[in-house]
């Protein structure tokens, strides 16, 4: 590497180190990481999808045939597994102890073991120096549950996004479909009302809107709206 190479690459770090850190928060389909994507394309940021962190511990511990309610066991699962995301917004890839399980994690399956896995204090730790340690140059779009709370409560953007039950559905429905699960609108309702009531009730970090949150309901706005109103709002924190 050249000193002029060098010095872009010590120039970048102290730009993204200079950068915002911008949080964003909600129940599963209200459209956080297409917004999240949105953001970081267009500020040239990290993007962080939390979620897909606390996938890769579910699946690790239905790998290994831990108990999904054994605190301690998937604690250690967490602690230990190796998680690194990599790729740009739109060609993220999620490895898991050096394999790409970028696909496994989307498995219904899964999604079901990191909605309990998520609730267990210890693991939320675990994932939270994680997800800081893959953030600390700064310039980070994340989405996830507990980021404006939790994660980044001194997040210098956090915006809270919600929608109505039936709207984030129907949006689910057609991502599933997409992935070619043969699944029925019911299904994916009966799943989100799961889901949320886990998010919402767990003692560790429960789903809230932090106080200092801009609150967005997506139900009936279009995604470039959303994307315009937020890129607005980060504009006046620059």
């Amino acid at each position: 590497m050249t000193k002029n190479d060098q010095g872009r690459n010590d120039s970048a770090l102290s730009a993204r180190r200079s950068a915002l850190v911008i949080a964003i928060d909600g129940p599963s389909g209200v459209g956080k990481s297409t917004l999240g994507k949105a953001l970081a394309r267009r500020f040239n940021y990290l993007y962080i999808d939390s979620g897909a962190v606390y996938r890769a511990v579910g699946l690790k511990a239905l790998e290994e045939g831990a108990e999904l309610e054994d605190k301690e066991a998937v604690a250690r699962i967490a602690r230990a597994s190796n998680i690194k995301l990599e790729g740009d917004p739109d060609h993220l890839k999620i490895f898991l102890d050096g394999r790409d399980v970028t696909t496994e994690i989307r498995l219904p399956d899964v999604s079901r073991a990191s909605s309990i896995v998520a609730t267990i204090p210890e693991v939320r730790d675990a994932v939270v120096e994680k997800l800081r340690e893959m953030s600390r140059a700064g310039g980070v779009v994340m989405d996830g549950r507990d980021i404006g709370t939790r994660v980044f409560p001194d997040a210098q953007v956090k915006i809270f996004l919600e929608a109505a039950l039936d709207e984030r559905a129907r949006r689910r429905l057609e991502e599933e479909r997409e992935r070619g699960r043969d699944v029925t609108f019911e299904q994916i309702l009966a799943e989100l009302e799961e889901r949320d009531c886990r998010d919402r009730t767990r003692s560790a970090t429960p789903l809230r809107k932090a106080e200092d949150a801009i609150l967005l309901d997506t139900s009936a706005k279009p995604l470039a709206q959303v994307i315009d109103l937020v890129l607005e709002i980060v504009k006046s924190r620059s």
